[in-house]
């Protein structure tokens, strides 16, 4: 839901100086060489929105980095009412504020739901390609992963729903992780989708692990449909994992909140020590509630914004490169590009690092379905893309 009169001329995003992203210590510029531009890691380029950066400046200027007035004991979670208002408000969804959760980011809350509730060697299911430290997470805990493909069906993707079905049976698998958005290819899961997937888990009594952290990215007339959203019987059983980091660019402050459903995940949850996985500090939980609250007019310019880019790309792609197969995302800063056509034996980020000077994500690293691709990342001003595509398609022989 954008905020009425919010315009991307009404914010500056294109006002980005190269020499001062360079300068930055964060890993998406500081592993780029000197003349090679970054679009890989999902960051993105511009300032932090000013509501944001005034709660935090007004926090440091107050001296107040001692401990907070609200407590990480005991499920309680000073996001939890913010949350849940801003759920209802954006997708009529009213979840519970008593069933929030604190954790400092979504892959660790991913990491400490599968420690509580399997064991090695357990299977988890997941569409693939997926997020690279999901697939990481379940491989070095010692988890087997289940993927579901998904695949293009004409101008959109999908996956198959029997097909999961039947393979989770099979392997006896009681958890899913679903990403939606589904990160790499941008797909905005439909209700039919999603109740389709809700009605696997209900049948096959599954865990669901929901990774909703970029639904405040979905283009319209893309909706965002929270998967707990659909009744009690799927709401009992799914972990909703949300954060402020992707839609407002604070992955450093690492905040992020879950409403677990599942009665037995929060009490084991509750019995840790409240320590034990780690906890939100006070400019996590500043930021977080500044952007939830003020940061609404900044978001809605900001995906016109995202939106103009994410045209750029298919236009630029398809003109100068149509080899590449890309479909625009339906969420999402980022470009999953099908490279196999292009005619070299490289990966195809590897190629377009060496012959183009830009750092795109290896598809690889996403898993199966991922070799052949690459995603990138068009987070950043114009002018900085447009360079960005004019190297790319020179190097692939499209240019002068």
């Amino acid at each position: 839901m954008r905020e009425q009169g919010a315009l991307a001329a009404d914010f500056d995003f294109d006002n980005l100086d190269l020499a001062w992203l360079r300068r930055k210590e964060g890993v998406k510029w500081r592993r780029a060489g000197h003349d090679v531009l970054s679009a890989w890691i999902a960051d993105m380029d511009f300032p932090v929105a000013e509501p944001i950066s005034e709660a935090i400046y007004e926090t440091v200027r107050r001296g107040d980095l001692g401990y907070p007035s609200w407590s990480n004991w005991r499920g309680s979670s000073p996001l939890a009412e913010l949350f849940a208002r801003r759920m209802t408000e954006l997708h009529s969804w009213q979840p519970r504020p008593d069933l929030v959760r604190n954790f400092s980011d979504l892959v660790q809350a991913i990491q400490v739901v599968l420690h509580l509730t399997t064991r090695p060697g357990e299977a988890i299911a997941l569409h693939t390609p997926n997020y690279p430290p999901i697939l990481k997470s379940i491989a070095m805990m010692g988890r087997r992963a289940i993927p579901s493909p998904m695949t293009r069906t004409g101008d959109d993707w999908g996956f198959d729903p029997d097909l999961l079905e039947r393979d989770v049976a099979k392997a006896g698998c009681r958890t899913l992780i679903l990403v939606n958005p589904h990160n790499p290819t941008g797909h905005v899961y439909t209700r039919a989708e999603l109740r389709a997937l809700a009605d696997i888990a209900v049948r096959n009594d599954m865990l669901v692990i929901a990774d909703e952290i970029f639904s405040d990215l979905t283009f319209p007339p893309n909706r965002h449909i929270p998967l707990a959203s659909l009744g009690p019987d799927i709401a009992d059983r799914t972990v909703t994992l949300a954060s402020a980091t992707k839609a407002f660019n604070l992955a450093g402050l690492r905040c992020a909140v879950a409403h677990v459903g599942p009665a037995g995940l929060r009490e084991s949850l509750d019995a840790c020590p409240p320590d034990l996985f780690g906890v939100v500090d006070v400019l996590g939980v500043e930021a977080t509630k500044a952007a939830w609250e003020k940061g609404g007019a900044w978001l809605a310019a900001l995906m016109d914004h995202l939106e103009a880019n994410r045209d750029l790309v298919a236009g630029t792609l398809a003109a100068g490169i149509p080899e590449i197969g890309h479909r625009p995302p339906q969420a999402t800063y980022l470009a999953w590009l099908d490279c196999r056509r292009v005619g070299t034996a490289m990966d195809p980020a590897a190629f377009f690092t060496e012959k183009a000077k830009v750092a795109l994500s290896t598809g690889e690293s996403y898993g199966p379905g991922g070799a052949g691709f690459a995603r990138l990342n068009f987070a950043t001003s114009t002018a900085i893309l447009t360079e960005i595509l004019t190297r790319m398609v020179e190097a692939a022989g499209g240019g002068p």
